[in-house]
């Protein structure tokens, strides 16, 4: 796993091979990244990145100048790697969060600038997420959602869509707050 762009650009952390979590993978990264720049400027904006995996994402928008990341994911496993690769970078404005993104999303009374989720392409409330997200008020005025999922889903008709991108097996559905 690498680091596209930024600060930290060029740094890779070696993901452990027992891990379940998909990374995003580079190419859609790096191509999804491009297209937001025309919707946001990440520096000194207040990000979360949800179902979080390997970091991936929340290392990328670190390095964009971000000034706060919030990271949430479950595993433990994948927590871990996730702060070991924050003491690596040697980074204090990300929080890591190891829970559950629902309990999660429920209690939050933040507002972020950019929310990404890339939730586990099989679970079953993954329809559900746009709704939770923009219904609890966690988009600031003027911020954007990224939801990560698989081909099956068309979130086209939903009031706060803006577009849709695909990169191979890779989906972006860009829901404005």
């Amino acid at each position: 796993m690498r680091i596209i762009t930024g600060q930290y650009k060029g740094r890779h952390f070696d993901v452990p091979r027992t891990f379940k979590a998909r990374p995003t993978t580079d190419f859609a990264k790096e191509n999804i990244f491009n297209v937001l720049n025309a919707y946001i400027d990440f520096d000194g904006a207040r990000a979360l990145d949800l179902f979080s995996g390997t970091g991936s994402i929340s290392l990328e928008l670190l390095s964009r100048g971000c000034q706060q990341v919030v990271s949430v994911e479950a595993d433990r496993d994948h927590h871990a790697f996730i702060k070991q690769c924050l003491s690596k970078l040697g980074v204090d404005n990300c929080i890591a969060i190891r829970g559950d993104v629902f309990r999660f999303i429920k209690t939050c009374r933040e507002q972020y600038d950019f929310i990404f989720a890339d939730p586990p392409y099989s679970l079953k409330e993954l329809p559900t997420l746009p709704d939770l997200i923009i219904n609890r008020g966690m988009i600031a005025p003027g911020g954007i959602f990224v939801f990560e999922h698989g081909k099956d889903y068309d979130f086209t008709s939903h009031p706060n869509f803006v577009e849709h991108r695909s990169y191979g097996s890779v989906n972006f559905s860009l829901f404005k707050g």
